[in-house]
């Protein structure tokens, strides 16, 4: 008598494995109203701040005071007409609150996926799954990614739409400008898996959320520093050191990345947070 073929179970390919992963992240998500919540709340409330400014500097004059103090800030706008360079200059200062969202709204995503998860007691059946460490870390990252970058681009696209009805030709061009644009289409998604690598790590480290997301807002400095200077004109971002900086965050965005996986240990998570 013949005996039976043995049925060896087959592990699944890594691209169906990180599909799995992240529609889980996705579904995990949207069933957390408060996340949701804080998900989408800066960016509506940062593009509708950045709406009402550019509407009610086009309505409003501005004092001369107002002007000085514009000048001041911005050598370069000096020799545009003032009520366009004031429009033009608040355009710019909301392009650089619209960098923040890739840095704060996955940092949160990021952080619920580890720790909250490990609260809620979510986080244990997927740690016994039968995936590796990169795998299960890049699917996290990249469910926190693909949201915050499509939120990022979409409230940019509402802004530039928004800007060129109601602003003038120097907001427009300030909005429009090839470093900004650049800016958002490569520049978010790099800081963006950046923030999310950094929770990540912290969420490694930290059991608590509110303390992981502290540490993990550090990353906003550096942004808003490089955004206030591009804009006061301070510093001149050129194709040379647009180059540079992107080559910068994709190396700091691999090392941290890598450091991840490294303190990312299954089971000393499991031992350690229960």
């Amino acid at each position: 008598m013949n005996a039976a073929p043995a049925i060896v179970a087959r592990r699944p390919d890594r691209i169906t494995l990180i599909r799995a992963v992240c529609v889980r992240e996705w579904r995990e998500a949207l069933a957390n109203k408060l996340l949701v919540g804080m998900t989408l709340l800066p960016p509506i409330v940062i593009l509708s701040a950045g709406i009402v400014a550019v509407a009610a500097a086009a309505v409003n004059p501005p004092s001369e005071r107002d002007i000085q103090a514009l000048y001041a800030a911005a050598p370069a706008a000096q020799g545009l007409d003032p009520t366009e360079a004031v429009q033009g200059f608040i355009a710019t200062y909301f392009l650089i609150l619209f960098m923040l969202i890739p840095t704060v709204v996955p940092l949160t995503m990021a952080i619920y996926s580890v720790i909250g998860e490990k609260s809620a007691r979510t986080l244990e059946p997927l740690l016994a799954a039968p995936v590796g460490v990169g795998e299960l870390l890049f699917a996290k990252s990249l469910a926190s990614t693909v949201p915050s970058v499509i939120v990022t681009w979409a409230a940019y696209a509402i802004y530039l739409t928004s800007v060129s009805s109601l602003g003038s030709a120097a907001a427009v061009n300030a909005v429009t400008a090839p470093r900004w644009i650049l800016a958002i289409v490569v520049m978010v998604p790099l800081l963006t898996l950046l923030s999310v690598n950094l929770g990540i790590l912290i969420s490694t480290r930290v059991n608590d959320v509110r303390v992981a997301q502290q540490i993990g807002g550090l990353v906003v400095v550096p942004v808003v520093g490089v955004g206030i200077a591009q804009v006061t004109g301070r510093v001149v971002i050129n194709n040379e050191a647009f180059i540079q900086f992107s080559t910068v965050l994709i190396v700091v965005d691999v090392a941290v990345f890598f450091l991840a996986k490294l303190a990312f240990q299954r089971e000393n998570i499991l031992v350690r947070w229960r």
